[in-house]
């Protein structure tokens, strides 16, 4: 039995994309507007995005944003997937409670208290605060993002894959590689993509771990709007989703064209 898709159903999902994205829309619009006055409509102009690229202060910050981003999730997804695989197919050993509480902790742990406590770790092992912080930071508590996301595709894989594979000689290292990781790659994908994005979105824990000369693009937003809004940094934001979104839509083709491939090489697997 199919239910039909109701008035109320379409006026919910309406008010919900509404409210989730009309700020977004507003702010994409108010990022043309030629007046130093953001709420002040003066005309189409592109000029405060060619002063956003003469803002070193904004530059630099972006910079090491980016490059903590793609750092941290890359770390992230490598630990992540290796911390889901021995959750999965590890069974039943001595300290899995402890390790899977350890890698779920950060999930349910205030942002506040997870910032501080890396910050007294890195006063007490004496590292200076800096890019290298913040990548830990990062890496830290995103990696458990990735260790869910991966963990819910290996539940559902078919292991006889991996069987076949190992009888046919292949070591439990090829197997993986050549079998396991094609197969489960969109949710490494998307894992890498969740922890890019938490990064690139993080203030609290960023706050705690950054030091002078690593200012990330968060902080430098907080800092900046304490003093009022400027289109520049209207500017800025919608650069920041338009690279999301672009990064998402890539992933999204890539994994569906992974997907089809499989799919593809199954079949012609059976007929054969």
């Amino acid at each position: 039995m199919t239910r039909r898709f109701s008035w109320f159903n379409a006026t919910s999902l309406t008010l919900g994309f509404t409210f989730l994205y009309l700020p977004m829309l507003i702010l994409i619009i108010y990022s043309f507007n030629a007046s130093k006055l953001v709420t002040v409509w003066a005309g189409f102009s592109t000029k405060w995005y060619g002063e956003l690229l003469h803002n070193e202060a904004f530059l630099d910050a972006a910079w090491v944003t980016l490059k903590v981003a793609v750092l941290s999730s890359t770390f992230a997804t490598v630990l992540g997937t290796m911390a889901a695989y021995v959750m999965v197919r590890g069974g039943r050993f001595r300290g899995r409670t402890l390790f899977s509480g350890m890698i779920y902790a950060p999930l349910v742990m205030p942002e506040v208290i997870t910032g501080l406590s890396l910050l007294l770790l890195f006063i007490a092992i004496g590292l200076d605060r800096g890019v290298v912080t913040i990548v830990l930071a990062h890496t830290t508590f995103s990696m458990c993002y990735v260790s869910v996301v991966v963990s819910s595709r290996l539940v559902t894989f078919d292991r006889s894959l991996e069987e076949a594979a190992l009888d046919l000689g292949c070591s439990p290292f090829d197997a993986f590689k050549s079998v396991t990781l094609p197969i489960i790659a969109p949710a490494v994908i998307s894992g890498w993509l969740l922890a890019f994005t938490l990064s690139l979105d993080d203030l609290v824990i960023a706050s705690f771990t950054s030091g002078p000369s690593s200012t990330t693009l968060p902080i430098k937003i907080f800092s900046a709007v304490r003093l009022g809004v400027s289109p520049e940094i209207n500017a800025l934001s919608t650069i920041m989703i338009a690279i999301v979104a672009i990064g998402v839509i890539t992933a999204s083709l890539v994994s569906k064209q992974a997907i089809a491939r499989r799919q593809n090489e199954e079949q012609k697997a059976l007929k054969q």
